[in-house]
């Protein structure tokens, strides 16, 4: 038998200052099942349904309740203002939120809350009124003002929730699974749409369900609350959400247990003494960090100091946004052309169908040809709304394919070309064949709204944590302020929609400028996109 040289039996010496090479360098990021992500994307499809409710009947809901016609634009610009002033220090306050359920979990069951509260106002606020009030004339009052309350509750909170939930998504997912993630929101949300403007579409009102429960508004109101309280439930059960520590980083025993369940043993290994256990301990816990460095689920900056936490502010998160480097910046003006365009189109598409391609007159009395064959062009437009979410969540799927081959800047230009195209033929000639077949590019546009800038967010944090070494300088930034910056510009573009497009409807005579406003600004944007608009490998 040979004997060997003791040096050679011993265990390398360890350098005395030099750093340790993690254990899990190498690993592979743990792969988020598919059901998974189904159940974290489920609150996108009840979201969606909830808003095609409100898109179908906020009209004449408010006017059921006697809505004076000079009121109706009021009620689209207050929740939009409240949001875009509201979202980007809710955004920057989720980053440092230190609840044991989670930074995102919390403001996303609140937001849900208040969306169901706020459809409960909406689409009962008249009965509720009417069983405690018993003089007509202030009835009337109150009943306008409950009801513009659930409207405005509502929108907000529904717009609101995309940022949570998105910053959500990008915490707990590896980069792998953010990508697949963003494309089931996109899938659910088109699902979702299709699915509200079905239930918005049938006789609720002489079927048994319509019998039972009293009314049309409360059939609907039903199946809309139903769905979204139960998938609200699976989404917040979806994903397990790592705590903020005291320190302000990321609780490194919760997440250890999250990534690892069973992986601590302190059984001692070769070369290593058993009374050593604090140095066990050392290894173990960069071990975990390394991991969870490769799986890429680390905090995208490093949290601030309790100081700086204190000083927040909304002067100070407004700051840090303007601030911002120039291809965020970038970004968020060309959201803000997109969602503009998509919001001039989408909110006067089915005025547009009955009033251009039918003919008729919505200002005409009611029993008459001119006004019965408006309503048909409206309930003909809620079908091209139909197909509009048909195809967003089939798009959705298109893009997967797409994507290695144009990348991420060329699937945000075709999705804005496709729709200034599309938008502008409908201007031009607008048939009822060819409007119903165009439909489908609000869909491409709607499910690139949804997923690509986020995941051009994603990517530009990743470029960050990876040229930085995980530092970052934009202390008071993080994925959810990023998010809620973006989604702010939903709220800027429905506030401009909302402010000029009714005076340009007036003063051109008509509804045809609409759709080729829509067509304009998305075009501008395309030419945003190929000149300002970054480009990640």
């Amino acid at each position: 038998m040979t004997l060997l040289p003791q040096s050679q039996l011993d265990p390398p010496p360890e350098p005395a200052d030099g750093p340790e090479p993690p254990p899990f360098a190498e690993a592979e990021p743990v792969r988020r099942p598919r059901w998974r992500l189904l159940m974290h994307a489920a609150v996108m499809f009840g979201r969606e349904l909830c808003y095609a409710v409100e898109a179908a009947f906020v009209t004449p809901v408010l006017l059921s309740v006697g809505l004076p016609r000079g009121l109706y634009s009021l009620v689209w610009l207050i929740s939009p203002a409240l949001g875009f002033v509201l979202q980007p220090l809710a955004g920057s306050f989720s980053d440092r939120c230190r609840s044991p359920w989670g930074r995102r979990r919390p403001y996303i069951l609140g937001l849900g809350i208040m969306m169901l509260v706020g459809l409960t106002l909406f689409l009962n606020g008249d009965a509720i009124v009417s069983a405690m009030v018993t003089d007509r004339n202030l009835k009337r009052t109150w009943a306008i003002l409950v009801v513009m309350v659930g409207v405005v509750v509502f929108d907000f909170s529904a717009d609101f929730i995309d940022g949570p939930v998105k910053a959500y998504l990008f915490d707990v997912c590896s980069y792998q699974d953010k990508e697949r993630g963003l494309h089931y929101h996109a899938l659910l949300t088109g699902l979702g749409g299709a699915s509200g403007y079905l239930i918005g579409a049938m006789d609720w009102g002489h079927s048994a369900l319509g019998v039972l429960l009293g009314s049309e508004y409360q059939v609907i109101y039903f199946f809309a609350v139903l769905s979204m309280s139960i998938l609200l439930a699976v989404h917040l059960f979806s994903i397990p959400e790592t705590p903020l520590g005291r320190d302000g980083g990321l609780d490194p025993d919760a997440e250890a247990g999250t990534l690892l369940p069973d992986c601590h043993t302190d059984a001692p290994g070769y070369g290593t003494m058993p009374t050593e256990t604090s140095r066990s301990h050392e290894v173990r816990s960069r071990s975990y960090t390394a991991l969870r460095e490769s799986n890429g689920i680390t905090p995208t900056v490093k949290q601030p100091s309790k100081e700086a936490q204190k000083r927040m502010s909304l002067k100070s998160v407004l700051l840090a946004m303007v601030t911002m480097p120039s291809h965020y910046r970038c970004l968020c003006v060309c959201h803000l052309l997109g969602w503009t365009a998509f919001l001039c189109n989408m909110l006067f598409f089915t005025d547009f169908m009955g009033q251009i391609v039918y003919r008729g007159n919505p200002y005409a009395e009611h029993n008459s040809t001119a006004y019965l064959t408006y309503e048909r062009g409206v309930e003909v437009g809620c079908w091209g709304l139909c197909i509009n979410a048909a195809s967003s969540a089939l798009y959705s799927y298109v893009q997967r394919l797409l994507l290695p081959y144009i990348g991420l800047k060329g699937l945000y230009f075709m999705g804005y070309f496709m729709f200034g195209l599309g938008t502008g033929l409908i201007g031009l000639f607008p048939s009822l064949g060819a409007t119903l077949a165009l439909c489908t590019v609000f869909g491409i546009m709607s499910s690139t709204l949804y997923t690509v800038p986020f995941h051009l967010i994603s990517e530009y944090h990743r470029e960050e944590k990876e040229k930085n070494d995980g530092s970052s300088s934009q202390a008071a930034r993080g994925m959810g302020a990023d998010c809620a910056a973006l989604t702010c510009m939903v709220q800027l573009g429905q506030i401009l929609v909302g402010a000029g497009l009714g005076a340009l409807v007036n003063a051109v005579g008509s509804v045809v400028v609409v759709v080729l406003s829509a067509s304009t600004v998305s075009l501008i944007g395309c030419l945003f996109i190929a000149v300002f608009i970054r480009h990640v490998g």
